[in-house]
């Protein structure tokens, strides 16, 4: 748990000084440290991990953006306006439609930005759609990793002159006038130092690795496994309450039905999308998996051991290798295979028969000859076919999407609409698009705001640096 927020007043002067100045280097803070070194203001990015990794690093790196160039060439129709309409289906129209419309409008040219003016190869996903998007929207580079993203954002912001200072854990907020003028750090040393700035974007990440704060806004996933960065405290949270910042769905989180026990490596949910499933250690199905990853996270965690086998075959684990993860947990011996069922279930260590009636009864359902029990809409599906795959998974949580209240340039807003004077938020520091709770999480929202929100703070932070 951090220590109550630390907001005090400015000094008269500070001995150093920079135009802006970013908490977090994952990829909402590198992308707004890009964008200000595109608007020729300097940026110094404070960094609390040795090297810049934070969630980003653990997710697939997979970003949703409509109307791109990668899409046309794939003959994909998409529109800013379909894929609003995605993302408040998701989440029940519980997200704010002015936000929503700035990401869906934002992130496909940041993408391109990205690709021309920082040499991010990034290509479409065109193999499978997730879970609530209308389109094949997902974009990734060559790896489909958030370890590839982090690197290469990491080294175009260097290469763009941008200063990223590591081992630098920020503590400490200087205001003066209700506006924000600086920052406190501490190093591994022990010695702190305090920097003055005009503009400060938080790109910190949310409270996910905060247990007090997961147990009172997310109780369901009190003891899950927690798959994000640790140092996702809440500090930006804290923060801005501290200054009188308005929130918004703080049990808002992207849960995960299917990271791999007890390996802990993420597997691409294609595994269920493209006509898997998951049984339990009785050999049973226990939901609708196709509502999405997040919230079947929850219900993986009310099973058995808290755990659940998902039950593919080959040509789905050849679609899933596309992703670098995948390709880990087979290494690794996460992934189990069996020329027939009743091998497979010996691998499994679940009872073959009721395995064997619960395969019969999705591929009935695939078939159209039977409704499925859960209602997943699975006629015409693509059938499963020996030889199989399983892997044996668990439920995780794996970052928060409430956060501060931020407009269309991501400056956080007081309850009364007003804001904060210097404060920006992007990534998962503010409020995303998921809505209140886990169901409103539509594949790749995380990434969708560290990119989109990025970029516009780090424009909106370069004019107030001015």
């Amino acid at each position: 748990m951090p220590a109550a927020p630390d907001i005090r007043p400015a000094p008269e002067r500070f001995a150093t000084e920079v135009p802006a100045l970013i908490v977090g280097a994952g990829a909402a803070g590198l992308t707004a440290a890009l964008a200000l070194r595109a608007e020729g203001v300097e940026a110094l990015v404070l960094e609390r991990d040795a090297t810049p990794r934070g969630s980003t690093a653990l997710s697939a790196g997979l970003i949703p953006a409509p109307s791109t160039r990668w899409q046309a060439s794939a003959g994909v129709d998409d529109s800013p306006q379909a894929f609003v309409a995605d993302i408040l289906a998701k989440a029940h129209g519980e997200p704010e439609p002015a936000l929503a419309t700035l990401m869906a409008s934002e992130v496909g040219p940041a993408l391109e930005w990205l690709a021309d003016a920082h040499g991010l190869e990034f290509s479409l996903v065109d193999n499978f759609r997730y879970p609530g998007h209308s389109a094949l929207r997902m974009h990734g580079l060559p790896s489909r990793s958030g370890e590839e993203l982090v690197d290469r954002l990491a080294r175009a912001a260097e290469a763009a002159g941008v200063d990223i200072l590591t081992e630098a854990q920020v503590t400490t907020l200087f205001t003066a006038e209700g506006a924000i003028r600086g920052v406190g750090f501490s190093r591994p040393d022990g010695t702190t130092e305090i920097v003055g700035c005009r503009a400060l974007i938080l790109a910190c990440n949310g409270y996910g690795g905060n247990k007090a704060l997961v147990a009172e806004h997310i109780p369901s996933l009190r003891d899950a496994l927690y798959f994000g960065h640790p140092g996702n405290q809440g500090e930006a949270i804290l923060w801005g309450e501290a200054l009188g910042a308005a929130t918004r769905h703080l049990g808002g989180h992207q849960g995960h039905g299917s990271v791999a026990h007890p390996a802990g490596i993420l597997i691409t949910w294609a595994t269920v999308m493209e006509g898997g499933f998951q049984a339990n250690l009785s050999g049973e199905r226990f939901s609708n998996e196709a509502t999405g990853y997040s919230e079947q996270a929850a219900r993986v965690l009310t099973q058995p051991e808290a755990t659940a086998w998902t039950v593919f075959d080959a040509r789905i684990a050849e679609i899933a290798r596309q992703f670098e993860d995948f390709r880990k947990a087979e290494a690794m011996g996460a992934v189990v295979e069996g020329d027939d069922l009743e091998t497979l279930a010996a691998r499994m260590k679940v009872p073959a028969q009721p395995l064997a009636d619960t395969l019969a009864q999705v591929e009935a359902a695939k078939r159209g000859e039977t409704p499925d029990p859960f209602g997943r809409p699975l006629k015409g599906v693509a059938p499963l076919a020996a030889p199989y795959r399983a892997v044996r998974v668990t439920g995780a949580l794996f970052h928060t999407q409430g956060g501060l209240v931020v407009d269309d340039r991501a400056r956080v807003l007081r309850p009364d609409g007003r804001p904060i004077p210097g404060l920006h938020a992007a990534g998962g520091a503010a409020c995303g698009v998921s809505g209140a709770g886990a169901e409103g999480y539509l594949s790749g929202n995380g990434l969708l705001s560290a990119i989109s929100l990025g970029r516009v703070a780090g424009r909106a932070a370069a004019q107030a640096a001015r």
